[in-house]
């Protein structure tokens, strides 16, 4: 895997996490703003907005340099749309770039041929 791959997967996974924690705190403000006077759906919802649009770009440049199956780039864009899928998304994408320096290193000390 090359540089520019290893830093879509690094990119995509690092903004997983703030995107389910933005989308999971929405969620709550949303629900103080009808329970209470307290609002911040309007700044929440500007934060997990542009959250969410960084997922979406770093999810199609990792899916444009992996080339992922169709079945992987939709479970991605699925975990992006799902409440705490970001968190599930950040470690499948830290195992998946763990697998790939390992499969490097077995290629560059001549370990195996793939």
């Amino acid at each position: 895997m090359d540089i520019k791959t290893v830093s879509a997967l690094r990119r995509l996974r690092l903004v997983s996490a703030p995107e389910a924690v933005s989308f999971l705190l929405l969620l709550v403000c949303s629900v103080l703003k009808r329970t209470t006077e307290f609002d911040a759906v309007p700044v929440m919802g500007w934060v997990h907005a542009i959250l969410f649009i960084l997922y979406l770009v770093f999810w199609a440049d990792a899916w444009n340099r992996t080339k992922w199956s169709l079945k992987t780039a939709a479970l991605y864009f699925a975990l992006a749309v799902l409440p705490a899928g970001g968190f599930f998304a950040e470690r499948r994408l830290r195992r998946e770039a763990e697998d790939a320096v390992i499969a490097g290193r077995a290629r560059k000390e001549g370990v195996v041929n793939a």
